[in-house]
């Protein structure tokens, strides 16, 4: 016979198990959307660079859509969301030029610059960006 107390220990034990495996779910999303992705690329037997080259097509896009959002909100656009959009398409480009059976090394080491080019633009971009300017001139107007 089960009893009332027995009943709201596996109540509470269930409830516990489901919070934590939540709270796992939650914590590791990315972990567990990769292996589903991996698996389902796997799966399908569908090449693998070729998921690369989708995928960083995907953050593109992703990329262009928040730069295009933050320019209807704010209207402004911030040079960091340029460059990264940049950056991504000529990593997604070399990507591409590597896995060709005949590989033009002078186009690949070309793009290999220009991104290197692109990161030191970006760096820049962060460093002196208006609010970080503002920012430190006000840290410097409170200290004086």
């Amino acid at each position: 016979m089960v009893t009332l107390h027995k009943m709201i220990r596996y109540s509470f034990v269930t409830l516990t198990t489901y919070s934590i495996g939540m709270k796992y779910i939650k914590q590791h999303y990315e972990l567990l959307l990769a292996s589903a992705i991996f698996a389902l690329i796997f799966i399908l037997h569908y090449p693998f660079y070729k998921a690369i080259i989708l995928m960083l097509e995907f953050i593109v896009v992703i990329e262009v859509v928040k730069m295009i959002a933050e320019f209807m909100e704010k209207k402004r656009l911030r040079l960091r969301y340029i460059l990264d959009v940049f950056i991504i398409f000529l990593i997604r480009d070399v990507i591409i030029l590597t896995t060709l059976e005949k590989k033009p090394y002078q186009d690949i080491l070309f793009l290999l610059l220009v991104i290197f080019i692109f990161f030191l633009f970006r760096i820049l971009a962060v460093q002196y960006s208006p609010t970080t300017f503002k920012k430190k001139k006000s840290l410097k107007n409170v200290v004086n």
